[in-house]
């Protein structure tokens, strides 16, 4: 089974949290994209969805789904979204496409999180993927001498501007012991719009593919 059926099993999986009659909010990137065409192809009569980018929103038009409005909409049900890296807290870094901020934010927005990914995904300790900083393009040198304090090595992401106009660094190098405090203290830095730390809203519910073609559940302890 390849990547690529595992991230197709997981967003099957992940229908079984949808309710009906209900908005909901959707990730973005590949295994997003699979998410986005199993509802549009179920029977489950979701009343929309708010999209986590512009890329969402046009792949949920086109397979029939309203995009909505977050101001509109107010707590939604259930967001599903893939992730880059999880730990067995559920923690993660997001932010691989770019749409870190607005996945934030429509996260923080849902009662709950279901995370849908490949099983090389999950790891003892975050980091090995760079993770993403998105800052005020005016802020850009200073936030990347920060994340050098902070032993990160910060790499501008070349030719790209998120759906906001800003730019992302990705920090190589971090061993992320406590994604908690660290996701805080990048945040607390003047520039840095967010990172790509999702540990103070975890995931919930975490749907992992794998190679005999099962899907694992981990489900966050609180």
């Amino acid at each position: 089974m390849t990547a690529d059926d595992m991230k197709k099993a997981v967003a099957l999986a992940a229908l079984e949290y949808v309710p009906d009659d209900t908005p909901i909010g959707v990730g973005t990137g590949s295994t997003a994209n699979h998410f986005i065409d199993a509802l549009g192809a179920s029977r489950i009569r979701v009343t929309g969805a708010v999209a986590s980018s512009e890329a969402t929103a046009a792949r949920l038009k086109k397979v029939g789904i309203d995009v909505l409005d977050l101001n509109a909409t107010g707590t939604l049900a259930v967001y599903v979204d893939g992730a880059d890296e999880a730990n067995h807290h559920l923690h993660l870094i997001k932010g691989g496409g770019g749409a870190l901020t607005r996945e934030k934010i429509v996260a923080a927005a849902s009662q709950k999180f279901i995370c849908i990914a490949d099983e090389s995904k999950e790891v003892k300790v975050l980091g090995e993927f760079p993770l993403p900083v998105e800052v005020l393009p005016m802020a850009r040198s200073f936030v990347g001498r920060e994340m050098v304090k902070l032993n990160g090595d910060p790499e501008l992401r070349d030719g790209f501007q998120t759906d906001n106009g800003n730019l992302i660094l990705d920090v190589h190098g971090l061993s992320i012991i406590d994604p908690v405090e660290l996701e805080s203290t990048i945040n607390q830095i003047p520039g840095v719009v967010t990172c790509g730390l999702f540990a103070r809203r975890p995931a919930d519910v975490l749907l992992l593919g794998t190679p005999d073609g099962q899907v694992r559940t981990v489900t966050r302890q609180d």
